[in-house]
């Protein structure tokens, strides 16, 4: 089986991009090693195609060479936070109707191929200056929602878990900023995937 994983610097952390098969040092690693003794007898391969800074509109642009030209079996989509993060850190208009037509293409365009969507939830932790994006970001996620429901064959929920964790201890184990994970974070992220990604290995 071969899986493609898809996203922004989440997916991407840090992965050696001259290499196909790099990981990287995030959830894609973390889920690797999780996954692969599991399965020692199961031809598994995990390509990791996440690329720090991407909105929806790129990895709509590149969906074509970064995914359905690989014939994977199934990608793992993790994106959105951006779109909503480079409004305040960059003052960068967020069209949501534009943000939910490429969102709509990109999962129809894989979906077309015969490609196995598992789409992971972007989340956002409340430090201090995250805070005056949440409610922008709560109508992203309320397109998400409502487009994987319809489009995916599985969709993985981060944000409440992550902010119900973040009641009873510092948001800065699972995100030192509040987007990015740490390693912790990361852990969490994997072991919460690889559950969507078992039922199409069974």
């Amino acid at each position: 089986m071969k899986i493609v994983f898809f996203g922004d610097s989440i997916t991407d952390c840090e992965r050696d991009r001259t290499d196909i098969h790099s990981l990287g040092s995030g959830y894609v690693k973390a889920l690797a090693d999780k996954l692969r003794p599991i399965y020692p007898d199961r031809d598994i391969e995990l390509i990791n195609k996440g690329l720090s800074g991407d909105e929806m509109a790129d990895m709509l642009a590149r969906v074509q060479s970064d995914v359905i030209d690989l014939k994977p079996d199934a990608v793992v989509i993790m994106a959105g936070i951006n779109d909503t993060y480079h409004k305040f850190k960059y003052g960068k208009e967020l069209d949501l109707g534009k943000f939910e037509k490429d969102l709509v293409e990109l999962l129809t365009r894989i979906k077309q191929a015969g490609i196995l969507i598992i789409y992971l939830e972007p989340f956002l932790l409340p430090a201090p200056d995250k805070k005056r994006m949440r409610a922008l970001f709560n109508r992203e996620l309320d397109i998400i929602h409502r487009v994987c429901l319809e489009k995916c064959d599985e969709f993985v929920a981060y944000d409440e878990m992550f902010n119900g964790l973040c009641e009873s201890e510092s948001y800065t184990v699972y995100s030192l900023d509040g987007v990015h994970p740490t390693f912790e974070g990361s852990n969490l992220i994997a072991n919460t995937a690889i559950k969507a990604i078992r039922k199409h290995l069974m």
